[in-house]
């Protein structure tokens, strides 16, 4: 396990510097010149020139991208806008602040909102599908098929909205979406969160129901799980020894992937509830071109990925004994 761990975990870093360098390149090279958008509409060519150098930007692509690199682990000097200490993913000339800072300060409510979010729809997805699994065929089953089926096609800035105006301001059931640190009040992060989490996992549990459904008949009809019931092991027994231990493989991958997928931001629901995370900082970097930091939300997104899948392999081995990791 820890050699298997210790070639992911070295793949895994050779794959974040490859994003690196292609999102580099895309957003330093393609894109408008970063020091106009610094300097201003009304830029003269002087102050342009001393834009450049202050960002770095006259020196070569390589040298910058090695520079940039540079920074994560020792920091970085940018004169005219001070020191950015490591580990520095760039120097916002928006917000005038190394870039590091403003994700450290967002990525709260974006973890917030995916750990909440992930427990709602990974618990009702995966009961909803084993319970349609065990009545295959009958009303309850097709209840929980249509009701996937409908979730799946909602949007969630269509079913934000609706909710919001129904149960936030006629209804009053629920509070106004907004984030509160946990350690000011708990009670106030919980009902400003509840609402968004509701609809982010009305989408998600749509998903697992399916996908816990299909496996699970699947599982079921295996010669393993008839072996069980042939030696006369109670239902409740058969489904959780085996037939669910077979279930979890497809459903921990895809929670990997959505899981590394919110942290790196949830932006439609970030947008939708104005809950400034992530996802709403990089919607904010586009909007102003503020290339440091949509580079570093891209950067946090691709690492949040393959930091889960990483996570998903070594659980295989936990959940599957059929997988031996070598």
């Amino acid at each position: 396990m820890l050699r298997f761990l210790t070639r992911r975990v070295i793949g895994a870093a050779v794959i974040l510097v490859i994003i690196s360098g292609v999102t580099f390149f895309l957003f330093f090279v393609i894109p408008a010149d970063p020091a106009r958008l610094a300097c201003g509409k009304v830029c003269p060519p002087t102050t342009l020139a001393q834009a450049k150098h202050n960002l770095g930007l006259d020196q070569p692509v390589v040298v910058q991208f090695v520079s940039w690199l540079g920074g994560i682990f020792v920091g970085r000097d940018y004169p005219g806008l001070g020191h950015c200490p490591a580990p520095c993913l760039g120097y916002s000339f928006v917000n005038r602040a190394p870039v590091f800072e403003t994700i450290i300060d967002r990525l709260p409510v974006t973890i917030a909102l995916t750990v909440g979010a992930s427990v709602i729809f990974l618990t009702f997805g995966v009961a909803t599908g084993i319970i349609a699994a065990l009545r295959q065929g009958k009303a309850l089953d097709k209840v929980a098929s249509i009701s996937s089926l409908v979730g799946a096609s909602m949007q969630i800035y269509f079913v934000g909205t609706l909710l919001m105006y129904f149960f936030v301001y006629q209804a009053h059931v629920f509070p106004q979406p907004k984030y509160i640190p946990i350690t000011e009040d708990p009670v106030g992060w919980f009902g400003g969160l509840l609402l968004p989490w509701i609809v982010l996992a009305i989408i998600f549990t749509a998903n697992y129901t399916r996908m816990t459904r299909s496996t699970m008949v699947e599982n079921l009809s295996e010669d393993y799980v008839r072996t069980a019931r042939a030696k006369g092991m109670s239902g409740r027994s058969v489904v959780l020894r085996f037939a669910l231990r077979g279930t979890l493989t497809p459903i921990v991958t895809i929670f990997g992937v959505d899981l590394g997928t919110l942290i790196g931001g949830a932006i439609i629901t970030e947008t939708t509830f104005g809950l400034q995370g992530i996802g709403r900082l990089s919607v904010r970097a586009v909007d102003y071109s503020d290339l440091p930091t949509l580079m570093a939300t891209v950067l946090v997104a691709a690492g949040a990925i393959v930091a889960m899948n990483i996570v998903v392999d070594a659980l295989y081995a936990v959940i599957d004994p059929r997988v031996r990791l070598s």
